[in-house]
């Protein structure tokens, strides 16, 4: 047996008793580690934090409020730039509406509102749209925003992060998602998205949210021919401002979520090094792993089904993940860039639960703090979950219906 070998068996042997490793370890294994030894000792991080035979996962719906971005990141397809009225828009409340009474119908308990670096819009139009949907729908949990846009939101305002959060907070925001991560090392931000938000300042907006108490989530994006090194930069600061914010305010990132660039309609794939871009599902795996491994202070890893497919989802449930995600009732930026979700913009919780069981675990609804909403042991209890085409069809009757009494009304009042 090589030297290198009994290396990796002692880190991994103290991974399955519990104990953290170091960020050359971690390089070690991303290196030299066998697969399926990764996968063995992520999923023995995964009980160690969550040890029920339990797979959870979110109904929920993406909403975009609008596409307008001034930042010109090289992997996105989905903004339009000022003054361009044939893509670009901004969402009306009756349009979001409509899209959160879709979402409420199908059982969601969360939107994740995300949107463009729109130039000029105010403070105040987004505490008033926060606020406008907490006292319409107090039901459904609001995750807005996203490190990037609270930084532009600041700047466009002259108000601080905190200002800028504690007023949306205020008004009823909930959460914060962990969008526009990618590789949080500098020297990669600086060649994919040289006017997005820097690596120091993501976290610190995240610090922020830490210490006014919102849900936050961290994610990662590989495959921007970033080094090894990039990547392990990227968890190890993750890793030590979790440590930190659990220290100072008892709370911190409670999930992680990692998937693979998506580059065929955007400006990367026009790069003379577009071949370079991305990264294979069994890269995803391994890194999904290593991340599940190293990362042993966030409790819950994701698997990222709406870039890899369903399949690949449900092998990520052997690589250290235990939760499958959310519906993606709608989703425009990665099926923008050519995801899998532009194709199948949804998955419903029935199809999800058949993922689930069919990788050998339970399927569990849950909210975003990770609360257990039910636990679905029979699978017969799946039959009855609703589906999004049973409620378009019902919203398209009850439309045709309320269209038909106030026609003969119209009738009745003329005559």
């Amino acid at each position: 047996m090589s030297e290198i070998q009994q290396q990796i068996d002692r880190i991994l042997a103290r991974v399955h008793d519990g104990g953290r490793i170091t960020y050359d370890e971690g390089t070690l294994l991303y290196k030299h580690a066998d697969l399926l030894d990764l996968a063995e000792a992520a999923n023995a991080r995964r009980f160690q934090l969550n040890p029920q035979p339990f797979v959870t996962y979110l109904v929920d719906r993406n909403i975009n409020y609008t596409n307008y971005c001034i930042t010109d990141c090289q992997f996105c397809n989905f903004y339009a730039l000022p003054g361009d009225n044939k893509k670009g828009y901004v969402n009306s409340k009756e349009t979001l509406g409509k899209k959160i009474e879709e979402a409420l119908a199908l059982g969601a308990t969360r939107i994740l509102m995300q949107g463009g670096h729109h130039p000029d819009l105010p403070l105040e139009y987004y505490t008033d749209l926060v606020g406008w949907i907490h006292q319409t729908y107090p039901t459904i949990e609001i995750n807005a925003f996203s490190p990037s846009e609270i930084q532009h939101i600041s700047n466009v305002s002259g108000q601080s992060w905190h200002s800028v959060l504690s007023a949306l907070k205020a008004v009823g925001l909930q959460g914060l998602p962990g969008g526009g991560g990618e590789i949080l090392d500098d020297e990669v931000r600086k060649r994919v998205s040289p006017k997005k938000i820097m690596t120091n300042d993501w976290f610190g907006v995240m610090k922020v949210a830490h210490e006014l108490g919102l849900t936050t989530t961290a994610t990662m994006v590989i495959g921007f021919r970033e080094e090894l090194r990039h990547r392990m930069n990227h968890l190890q600061r993750l890793r030590d401002e979790q440590d930190d914010s659990l220290a100072r305010f008892g709370s911190g990132f409670n999930a992680f979520i990692s998937w693979t660039v998506q580059i065929e309609n955007t400006p990367l794939a026009r790069s003379r090094f577009a071949q370079e871009y991305g990264a294979t599902s069994t890269e995803y795996l391994r890194h999904t792993a290593i991340a599940r491994i190293f990362l042993d202070n966030l409790p819950h890893i994701s698997a990222s089904w709406p870039t890899q497919g369903a399949k690949v989802g449900q092998v990520a449930l052997h690589f250290g993940c235990d939760d499958f995600g959310s519906t993606m009732i709608e989703e425009n930026v990665v099926s923008a860039a050519g995801a899998i979700t532009g194709a199948m913009p949804a998955m419903e919780p029935r199809e999800i639960h058949r993922q689930i069981r069919a990788a050998g675990f339970i399927p569990v609804q849950r909210n975003t703090d990770y609360q257990h909403l039910c636990v679905y042991e029979d699978p017969a209890a799946d039959e009855a979950l609703p589906s999004l085409a049973d409620i378009r069809e019902r919203a398209a009757a009850q439309a045709k219906a309320l269209a038909a009494a106030q026609k003969i009304a119209n009738v009745t009042l003329l005559n």
